[in-house]
């Protein structure tokens, strides 16, 4: 019994090894992630699929419809309109700051700048702003009223004041803006650190063989950067299409189809109207365009430089 009973303690000592040991207490101290993103994460997503084929108004029992929240989603006018102006206020803010992010960190690298530091803190300084703060002071800045900065500086001109917040392409202007003005910052300083990371030799070799200033943008620059925009494209296509806090702000909860994003919509759908299986089937119908337009953004900025 005594050779029995000390087989089975070596086994089980065997077993509960120092590398097991070790591995056990690693998952352990990464498991509050796992945990909070299951929780706070994972089920919301899982749970918003199997919304989109139900009935619910958040108090009642669900009740199976189908695919009815998919068709009533997409036959709404409303929906196509929240996705023309989302798409449309990617086109005006997104895309104009990852090329503005290139210049000016390709200026903020040059060695005949002074105070690089300063003006690196300076240009960050919108990312890490309130984005309500930031949609608050817009509001007063694209007000529509004679008074509003914009309009004033349009009056020294001799152009009449401009309806910003009723206004069709007034409201995606200041919506835009404000997208341009808080993440321009954040992409500068991700292809700064790009550019640090090129050898300075390719440059001074460049210079030997005569190239100019194009060129080494052309031919040094963008293919060796070409990761980091790919990067950029990727998290700021995803952001705008997921654009809620500046126009909720900024038109407020009149959800007025000048200004209202997909993200909106469901937002409005989901706790306006406690429609949450429409809800919920428009953010997968986004979730899809997400990809899509994520996986064609990716291929075009994958063959910049080449």
């Amino acid at each position: 019994m005594e050779q029995v009973g000390s087989t089975s303690h070596k086994k089980r000592k065997k077993f509960w090894t120092e590398e097991r040991k070790e591995a056990f207490s690693g998952y352990i101290y990464i498991s509050p992630f796992f945990i909070l993103f299951f929780i706070f994460g994972l089920f919301p997503i899982l749970f918003s699929f199997y919304l989109g084929f139900q009935k619910w108004n958040g108090l009642n029992e669900m009740e199976f419809v189908g695919f009815q929240n998919f068709e009533w989603i997409l036959t709404d006018p409303i929906f196509w309109k929240s996705l023309s102006n989302t798409l449309i206020m990617w086109l005006l803010g997104t895309l104009p700051q990852l090329l503005i992010g290139i210049i000016l960190a390709y200026a903020l690298n040059a060695s005949i700048i002074k105070m690089k530091s300063a003006f690196r803190v300076s240009i960050f300084m919108p990312y890490v702003t309130s984005t309500v703060a930031v949609a608050i002071v817009f509001g007063v800045m694209f007000n529509s009223q004679e008074f509003g900065l914009i309009n004033v500086i349009l009056g020294t001109f001799g152009l009449d004041p401009i309806s910003w917040s009723t206004s069709e392409w007034g409201v995606k202007i200041a919506i835009s803006t404000m997208v341009f003005w808080r993440w321009v910052g954040y992409n500068t300083i991700i292809y700064l650190a790009g550019l640090q990371g090129i050898p300075h030799e390719l440059y001074e070799a460049s210079v030997i063989d005569g190239a100019t200033v194009r060129q080494k943008i052309q031919y040094i620059t963008i293919p060796l950067l070409r990761p980091i925009i790919i990067l950029t494209v990727f998290t700021s296509t995803i952001g705008a299409l997921q654009l809620f806090t500046e126009p909720l702000i900024y038109i407020g909860r009149t959800y007025r189809e000048e200004g209202i994003t997909v993200v909106l919509y469901l937002y409005r759908e989901a706790f306006s109207n406690l429609a949450f299986g429409p809800a919920s089937a428009a953010a997968i119908i986004l979730f899809l365009i997400i990809i899509v337009l994520s996986t064609i953004n990716v291929f075009i900025a994958n063959r910049i430089g080449r």
